[in-house]
């Protein structure tokens, strides 16, 4: 399943505004773990390469 930007943006924000582990955040959306550690993955290599 591919999921928006947009729904990938507010996943990432609420697991920084409200602290919660990644396995937390993806109970919280119903999602895998996996997809949450890789949408991170994907912005720390975006940051680095700027």
């Amino acid at each position: 399943m591919s999921y928006s930007i947009d729904f990938r943006r507010k996943v990432i924000s609420t697991r920084e505004e409200e602290g919660l582990s990644i396995r937390e955040t993806a109970k919280q959306f119903r999602i895998g773990p996996a997809s949450v550690l890789r949408w991170i993955n994907q912005i720390e290599a975006l940051l680095n390469n700027r």
